[in-house]
């Protein structure tokens, strides 16, 4: 077996493969980033840039045979805020995603690690929800075509010779993030000197730095963990907390109308991730407190709206 660490990163210039690259080039591996966009001025150029899109077979193919890296980290789906959750996008995804481990492998592909997400779960039960125990019944097409492809792929990996390890992601934040989500959204409206109406925050939710999602990624990649684990915090903070620490950070707390939004009948009031699995047998704890990482995000919105 060869000693080459070559990773193939899908969705290389989205919310998180954006911020991989660095950190897997840091793990001594050949980093081949994969996007259908252009290469974002942020890459390190160390970094080997591909155009492609993954869901034509064609595209994928030729892709793996050209690369035959020896390692995948699958952060590619589709992701439209709002619309991910019902879209017919996401069988789309699902198939792709199988053909591209099954690709990778006939290449001489030896470990894959793939982003999952707590949609997976029963949302409504009392957490923290812990792999392989809390039930996994999907309320949404997003989290069933996930899930499904977990069960297919999980499946498959020792016929096909592969390591398997599926990270279930939480909440996120950070640089770069669409900006109809909460955070950006609550940013931009502020630094924009709008009024912005939230939810009175009475939620709670497991939220993590991206960068730090990233390299929780790439600490799982490489090691020898296989199966599902939740990436996460494990802290259960208060989506007021995060509202407020924003109009702190923004000097515009006056504009916020906290409350004048409904909460959905349908969303949960708290989840959290137990991330026991990830600080014991990968070693990883995120190292951005909330207060650090939303100063780095409203600088980031600052910086994009001089523009």
């Amino acid at each position: 077996m060869t000693d080459r660490r070559r990773v193939l990163v899908t969705g290389a210039s989205g919310f998180i493969g954006r911020h991989a690259l660095e950190p897997l080039l840091r793990h001594d591996f050949e980093v081949h980033a994969v996007a259908r966009g252009l290469r974002p001025p942020d890459a390190p150029p160390e970094v080997h840039w591909h155009r492609a899109d993954l869901l034509s077979d064609d595209a994928r193919d030729t892709l793996l045979a050209q690369l035959a890296p020896s390692h995948l980290l699958h952060l590619a789906w589709y992701a439209e805020p709002g619309r991910f959750w019902t879209s017919s996008e996401n069988l789309r995804w699902a198939a792709a995603t199988i053909a591209l481990v099954h690709a990778f492998a006939q290449h001489g592909g030896r470990r894959a690690v793939m982003a999952g997400t707590c949609a997976e779960y029963r949302w409504g039960d009392r957490g923290p929800y812990i792999e392989d125990v809390s039930p996994l019944e999907p309320a949404t097409l997003y989290g069933t075509a996930k899930h499904t492809t977990h069960k297919l792929l999980r499946t498959a990996a020792p016929t096909l010779g592969v390591q398997l390890a599926w990270g279930r992601i939480f909440f996120l934040y950070g640089p770069h993030e669409a900006h109809p989500r909460l955070v950006a959204s609550v940013v931009r409206g502020l630094l924009l000197g709008e009024r912005v109406a939230t939810g009175d925050g009475t939620q709670i939710r497991d939220l993590t730095y991206v960068a730090d999602v990233a390299e929780a990624f790439v600490a799982v990649l490489d090691s020898t963990l296989i199966g599902a684990i939740n990436v996460g915090s494990g802290e259960p903070t208060p989506l007021r907390t995060i509202i407020d620490a924003i109009g702190a950070a923004t000097n515009a707390a006056h504009l916020l109308d906290i409350g004048a939004l409904s909460r959905r009948p349908d969303d949960p009031h708290e989840l959290v991730a137990d991330v026991t699995r990830l600080r014991e047998e990968v070693g990883f704890t995120p190292v951005t407190d909330l207060r650090e990482g939303i100063e780095r995000t409203v600088a980031s919105w600052r910086d994009d709206l001089r523009r």
